[in-house]
């Protein structure tokens, strides 16, 4: 794609709306949907008799007319589906449910993270009545966006240093991993060595 980026953004969910339904429907004396003109000798919508025109003149329409009869119909609502209820011990917690180990280190956080820190803490003590999220991520972003290369610094260095704190930790927990994989490979190497050594004598 020329000038679209690579990446799948889901479709935005769209609001339910509740549409009036008809409580009256227009149907043929046989109950169907459509009738035949007698001019054009073409099947026609009941609902639609009235735009129906094919030269034909007033007395001609009025028998299609007098073939329309309404009923009046009742409309079912579907009802919403609701969620399986669920017991407080049948849940399981996130850490759970994403099926990663619980000693899975948590990501640094990133400059502007750690430049949020300190201004929530700045902005509380400016203004201790707000209870505003929201104002303050507003705030801290607007301030964020007006700083220089040169005051950002202290918080990218210190996001860089905690990035590559974090990369050694993951590397030396893979090593440790691959480390465990391999005793266990030569333990059970070893254990049919040692069984199949047991069957020859």
């Amino acid at each position: 794609m020329a000038g679209g980026s690579s990446t799948f953004h889901s479709p935005k969910q769209r609001k339910r709306v509740e549409a009036e339904t008809p409580t009256t429907m227009k149907r043929a004396k046989d109950g169907s949907a459509f009738t035949k003109c007698e001019s054009c000798k073409k099947d026609i919508h009941v609902g639609l008799i009235d735009m129906h025109d094919c030269g034909m003149d007033s007395k001609i329409k009025m028998n299609l007319e007098a073939q329309v009869v309404e009923k009046v119909i009742e409309v079912k609502k579907p009802e919403k589906k609701r969620a399986a209820s669920s017991t407080q011990k049948d849940r399981k917690s996130k850490k759970e449910k994403k099926g990663r180990g619980s000693n899975k280190r948590k990501r640094p956080p990133t400059a502007f993270f750690l430049y949020m820190e300190d201004f929530r803490k700045e902005f509380k003590e400016a203004n201790p009545d707000n209870k505003s999220v929201a104002l303050v991520a507003k705030e801290g972003g607007v301030k964020w966006k007006s700083m220089t290369d040169e005051e950002r610094k202290p918080y990218v260095d210190r996001a860089a240093d905690l990035k590559a704190e974090y990369n050694k930790a993951e590397n030396d927990a893979e090593d440790e991993e691959v480390k465990e994989e391999n005793d266990t490979e030569e333990k059970g190497i070893e254990k049919d060595n040692r069984e199949s050594e047991n069957e020859e004598e």
